[in-house]
Formats: C-alpha cells, structure tokens, sequence
C-alpha cells in the first residue's frame, strides 16, 4: 500500500480528472439479479437531504469534479461549477442543465483573491446563498525530492493548499450562516508521503493539517469538515500523463500513484461516499481504508513505514 494518492489531474482544467469510461467491451453482459443494495425509500430520503441546497465544486470542468457535481445535482442540489477551462465548463453546466438542473458555469482562477471573491459573491447573487463547499481543483507531478527545485514547491503550493485556503476563508460566513458542509479533497499523500511524487505531498499534507484545524473552529459553529483522503483513481490515461516529469525515474512512476500497488479506486464508487459521508457529517474519508493501518504504522515507527512503502511502490 502506497501513501501516495489523489494525483489523478487536468493541469489544463485545475481539475481532478478522472476516467468516466471503462474499457469497451462487445461482449453482452451478464444482467445482474442480486438485489438492489440501496431502497427507493433511502433514495428519496438523500434527495430530499441536498434538494436546493447549493454547492460550489471547484476543478468542476472535468474529471472529478465534474462527477462530484453531476452527483450533487442528480441528487437535487444546485450547482455552482468553478475552474479556468471555459469550453469544459460550458459542457458540463450545459449537460446538467439540460437534464433539467439547476447549474452554473463561472470561470474562476483560484490562485487570484479578487477571483474568487468575485466567485462567492456570484454564487450568492445567483441562488442566495452556499451550503457545500467542495475544494476538488489541484494537481499532482512527478520528480524526486531533491531535484526538485523551490519554485515547483511553491507552484503546487499555491494550488493545492494556497487556493483551498482562500476559497475556504470566503466561503465561511456563508457555510456558517447555513451550517453547511466543507469538503477537501486531499490525498493519500497527504498523509504519508512516497517515492518519485516530487511536491506533490508536501503541497497535500498542509491540506490534512488545516482540515483537522478547521474542525476545531467549524465544528462548533454548525459546519461539518470533511477530509477526503483517496488514493490512485481509475482512468484510462494512467501511465502516459507523466512522462515528461517522469523523465530519468523508473518506468513505475509514471503509473498511477507513482507505481503504487494499489487498485484504481472507481471515481463513482469515491462520489457515492463523499455525498454519504456529508449527509453523516464524518470527519474523514480515506480510500483504501485499509491505508489507515499503513498511517497508524508509519506514526508508531517511521523505519517499518518506510520499508512497507517501499515495497509497495
């Protein structure tokens, strides 16, 4: 199991991107006769939980955060869509509204304050307020660590913690005012660092630290703080989005999770349990749970943690 993670991104979007499509296949599949695992009842009941709410997702124009929405819209809420790719937001705020939601497109450079300023204060404008505040927009890359110079640090800094800071100093009042719910999207690097990820985890594991803080202030207030920690997510560009970083590293980094031995987790499946874990109001997601082992291992003794790391990349 590796400590590396959620680097599945479209540096063109700012966005999470993640695969929407498995393999094609011609074959005719076998209908599935086991019994639904989720009632109309229980259906009905998250409908009515998110129905009007309004949430912003930035990274929306693809990938992740572009399910993320389409998630949260299917499910009855309002959608505010944020990232600097115009065309992928015009698709995706077009495609839900066409089927029939409530969606806007607002083109949003996070790493510029009177940007996102601007964003808050449109979504309000629009539909009155903002109960969900999804942090989805980052990227990954690959390189070691010492060749790998300040200037990337901070790039991906500014991005993947700099960002998320501002659009959630922003948002507060609001996700106060309606008790709302704040969702980062980490990593599992933003946990336990591994090889061949460059600034990649030391841009996540500020992330994990200013959830847990953010927890301690919001909390009382009303405001449910969720982490979600993923690890490689499936898509059908693994092994080809990172050659030009991966340049000189062995062939594994430009796997998924820089050559973790680990599943791609399906990005329906992580979706799915970011939207249950908000209606639960929990802390923390990590997937692969069985990772938390690997976590608490490494916080007990670093020298056993390093080793299983290394085995597992």
């Amino acid at each position: 199991m590796s400590g590396v993670g959620q680097d599945s991104v479209d540096r063109s979007t700012g966005a999470h991107s993640v695969s929407q499509h498995s393999n094609p296949d011609t074959r005719i599949p076998t209908p599935d006769t086991s019994p639904p695992t989720t009632s109309s009842f229980e259906i009905q009941q998250v409908k009515q939980y998110w129905k009007n709410k309004v949430v912003l997702v930035t990274g929306g124009s693809a990938g992740l955060g572009q399910l993320i929405g389409e998630a949260f819209a299917s499910a009855g809420a309002r959608v505010v869509l944020a990232a600097i790719d115009a065309e992928g937001l015009e698709r995706v705020a077009g495609g839900l509204k066409s089927a029939g939601h409530e969606a806007v497109g607002i083109l949003t450079d996070i790493t510029q304050q009177d940007q996102v300023d601007a964003l808050i204060g449109q979504t309000i404008d629009t539909f009155g307020g903002l109960d969900v505040l999804v942090n989805c927009a980052g990227r990954s890359t690959r390189g070691e660590a010492l060749a790998t110079g300040p200037d990337k640090f901070r790039e991906l800094l500014e991005l993947n913690f700099f960002a998320l800071v501002r659009c959630t100093q922003a948002a507060a009042p609001h996700l106060i005012r309606a008790g709302g719910h704040l969702v980062n999207i980490g990593s599992l690097a933003a946990k336990t660092a591994s090889r061949y990820l460059g600034a990649y985890p030391a841009s996540k594991f500020p992330v994990a630290a200013y959830s847990q803080q953010l927890r301690y202030e919001l909390n009382p207030q009303g405001v449910h703080v969720l982490l979600v920690c993923p690890g490689p997510i499936a898509r059908v560009d693994a092994g080809r989005r990172y050659d030009e970083d991966a340049a000189g590293l062995p062939e594994s980094a430009r796997e998924p999770g820089a050559g973790a031995k680990i599943r791609g987790i399906p990005p329906e499946k992580l979706v799915s349990k970011i939207l249950r874990y908000c209606e639960r109001r929990k802390p923390e997601l990590v997937m692969p749970r069985r990772a938390r082992l690997l976590f608490a291992i490494s916080q007990l003794s670093p020298s056993l943690g390093d080793w299983i790391i290394r085995k597992m990349t």
